[in-house]
């Protein structure tokens, strides 16, 4: 497993589990950021934080320590 945060700018994976204490997983839950659904890393700022992703659609930008959470699978780079 990789974590989201660690993607590289392109790379596409798909959610495998949101780790966290409850009150972050509820809001990760919220936006969409949810297990089996695919992501897409979009952009990153220069120091890493914060992240663009694309998720069911739209695009969503995380901070680094909620993309720290987020473990996914089947991580691919986009041609």
């Amino acid at each position: 497993m990789k974590k989201l945060s660690d993607f590289f700018v392109g790379e596409i994976g798909v959610i495998a589990k949101v780790d966290g204490e409850p009150k972050i997983k509820r809001r990760l839950f919220d936006m969409g950021v949810t297990p089996g659904t695919e992501v897409f890393l979009r952009k990153k700022a220069p120091l890493g934080d914060p992240l663009e992703i694309t998720i069911r659609g739209y695009e969503l930008t995380l901070r680094k320590a909620e993309a720290e959470r987020v473990l996914t699978t089947e991580v691919k780079r986009n041609a």
